[in-house]
């Protein structure tokens, strides 16, 4: 078909109405996680968990973390694998199916080689689960070769390899510690047999939805991807070079409805801004998690938080959550255009509900950084 013509603006748009970051808030975590497809479990907490954070941004003050927690737990609405919490609704898109660094011939070496290992792992699971890995005894017979951090953590990596397959689940947390047991306590019964290339097929019409606007294809990423297959529908977008993907039911929301958009600050791991060369392509924002590097090499901050306002991305807000002071710090307000007085109250007030939701004061007393040239 024709590719439907785009204009940046509208493009935009569509990224963040998909998104769920129009004025147009959603109700509930659930069916937030639905719309999003995923949210992604990270352990650093400078101000809040990542996934708390994505939540939050949509669903405001009425989001506790508690919310979360019960749906994965208790009401089984929600499931965790391979670093995403994801629609249990959904799982059967995502068994079976490895990651990239799971596909490897060295890593599936490494697992048929220890398939005694893996089931002593599930027998003592089926047996006294749910546990931590702590108490999982390692059975290895093959080292696990690495030269990162993963050296020699034989129980972890046989436990994602057999989440991944189906064999076993993750239960819940203890603290930031995961629990892991046998699939038949934690997924519902029943669950739908597909074949991998319809798996496949629907787990890129679920991303483009999600997305609103895609690549076909993007670099590669760990878990989840930023491209969408040749789903959708073919579209072009002023002054941005190639084809996009575009969800022919987010356009035309988009074009049917008058945009009304708001002030958020989102998570470094938000998928608004994921992928960053789609987020220089569509919003012209320079963006990098920067708390891997040394504190003088740092432009914007250890966890800087994207700032949306409206169709824009504007700037990055440096803040950190001091809870033994009570007291959320912020250390810088960059912008990337300059912040007139409606922008800048606008801010202010997002930075003020971060504080109150987070249930800290706000300590602003560091001077705003000057504009980025």
């Amino acid at each position: 078909m024709e590719p439907h013509r785009l204009a940046l603006g509208e493009a935009r748009r569509i990224a963040i109405t998909a998104q769920r970051l129009t004025a147009d808030r959603p109700f509930d975590v659930v069916g937030l996680v639905h719309d999003l497809t995923v949210l992604q479990v990270d352990p650093i907490a400078a101000i809040a968990p990542s996934a708390d954070l994505v939540a939050w941004s949509r669903l405001g003050e009425a989001y506790r973390p508690e919310h979360l927690t019960s749906a994965l737990e208790i009401d089984r609405t929600l499931v965790e694998l391979t670093a995403m919490i994801r629609p249990m609704s959904d799982l059967p898109l995502y068994r079976g199916m490895f990651t990239p660094w799971a596909s490897t011939d060295t890593v599936q070496r490494w697992f048929t080689a220890n398939e005694g290992f893996a089931r002593d792992v599930a027998a003592l699971l089926e047996r006294s689960g749910p546990l931590p890995s702590k108490e999982i005894p390692d059975t290895s017979t093959v080292s696990w070769a690495s030269s990162g951090w993963t050296t020699e953590r034989h129980v972890t990596q046989m436990l994602e390899l057999l989440a991944m397959r189906g064999d076993v689940a993750i239960a819940g947390r203890r603290g930031r510690e995961r629990v892991w047991d046998v699939p038949e306590r934690v997924y519902p019964a029943g669950l739908e047999a597909l074949d991998p290339e319809d798996a496949r097929r629907r787990r890129d019409e679920r991303r483009l939805g999600a997305l609103g606007i895609a690549r076909s294809k993007s670099a590669r990423t760990p878990n989840e991807p930023n491209d969408v297959g040749d789903t959708g529908e073919p579209a072009v977008v002023d002054g941005v070079k190639g084809t996009w993907q575009v969800d022919p039911r987010v356009l035309a929301a988009v074009r049917e409805h008058p945009f009304e958009g708001r002030t958020a600050l989102l998570s470094p791991f938000d998928r608004l801004i994921h992928d960053r060369k789609r987020t220089l392509e569509l919003f012209g924002f320079d963006y990098a998690l920067e708390m891997y590097k040394p504190a003088a090499k740092r432009q914007w901050g250890y966890y800087a938080l994207p700032i949306l306002h409206g169709d824009r991305l504007v700037g990055k807000l440096d803040a950190a959550a001091d809870r033994a002071a009570g007291m959320l710090v912020v250390h810088a307000i960059h912008e990337d255009e300059p912040f007139g007085p409606a922008l800048r109250r606008a801010v202010d007030d997002e930075v003020e509900a971060l504080g109150r939701w987070l249930g800290l004061g706000v300590d602003t007393g560091m001077p705003r950084a000057p504009r980025r040239r």
